[in-house]
């Protein structure tokens, strides 16, 4: 009995000595940005690498210029783009059968898949929310049922299974009527097929706590779990398996760049390490920086998307062993 208990003992110790333990990190951020006159055009690509990374946030929050905010502009500027609101025109096109089918209705979320008429890539991706399902969704949408809205949902985040995209803003305030978006970005191995996108193979949405799981085409997984969804931020927490390699992105910002008053996102605000003080620069400006946080922000109030949210990326994580 006792070389029993001896034995379990120096098991469980051997099994602590080996746990393993999160501990921050930095990653590098890329600007791919390329000019554009088209206030309609992703020309921002904002490209983040890091070496183990394991985890971190991201949050929309809304931009530091909200309460000056006179006019809100939110209808699209095709002014200076070479098509007028339908596809890209070197998008290719595929058809479906549009649709719309609510997923979920309980007291705190709506969560809609929504099947567009056309789409840019002809990926069909399984989306599983307890026992309905689908395979065909372009949007899967999560309205939140705020309280400052008499119960009204709102839609706080957007996800596109067939290329990777998702979107976030804050819940708006009052005065912003339902709000607007802004930056989108990816997360997971993200690849080059024409644009940046990441493949999917399936996606299992959890509603209490609300979160997502998602299974990669090359094997690997993200889980995401909406922590927040307020006026003040919509915030995701990011686990991806297996940990990350440097020489691939794990996340990319896309965006659109003009001028610093026509933008999605005009400046970066950073650290460079967690107890490094704070850096900001215009988006024109910077290359490629080492980040513990970073913010895609603006503080010039833009004549387009005046209210759509910053994006920041944070709390990167690594997993390490004692």
């Amino acid at each position: 009995m006792a070389h029993s208990l001896h034995l379990g003992l120096f098991a469980a110790l051997a099994l602590s000595a080996t746990t393993a333990f999160a501990a921050p990190a930095t990653v590098t951020v890329e600007n791919k940005t390329r000019p554009t006159a088209c206030a309609e055009e992703d020309n921002v690509s904002m490209v983040l690498r890091g070496q183990g990374i394991t985890g971190f946030r991201v949050e929309a929050l809304q931009p530091s210029y909200i309460d000056r905010i006179e006019k809100d502009v939110t209808a699209p500027d095709f002014s200076a783009c070479n098509f007028d609101g339908g596809a890209h025109p070197t998008d290719p096109s595929y058809k479906f059968k549009q649709r719309r089918v609510v997923l979920y209705d309980g007291p705190q979320w709506m969560i809609v898949g929504m099947t567009l008429p056309s789409f840019w890539r002809p990926n069909r991706v399984p989306v599983r929310v307890g026992a309905r399902s689908g395979n065909d969704f372009h949007l899967v949408q999560v309205f939140a049922k705020s309280k400052e809205k008499d119960g009204k949902p709102m839609e706080a985040l957007v996800l596109y299974p067939a290329d990777g995209y998702w979107r976030l803003k804050p819940l708006p305030l009052p005065r912003f009527g339902d709000g607007v978006y802004g930056s989108s970005f990816l997360m997971g191995p993200v690849q080059d097929a024409g644009r940046p996108v990441v493949d999917i193979s399936s996606i299992t949405i959890q509603t209490q706590p609300l979160s997502f799981r998602l299974r990669f085409a090359n094997g690997g997984s993200a889980s995401v779990k909406v922590a927040e969804i307020s006026q003040a931020r919509t915030a995701l927490d990011v686990s991806l398996h297996p940990p990350t390699q440097k020489s691939r992105p794990f996340a990319v910002l896309r965006s659109m760049f003009v001028s610093m008053d026509n933008a999605d996102v005009s400046e970066l605000t950073w650290q460079s390490t967690p107890s490094a003080a704070q850096e900001t620069k215009p988006l024109p400006e910077i290359s490629s920086i080492e980040a513990a946080q970073v913010r895609f922000a603006r503080t010039t109030p833009s004549r387009h998307n005046t209210s759509a949210p910053d994006i920041r990326f944070s709390d990167f994580e690594t997993a390490r062993r004692n």
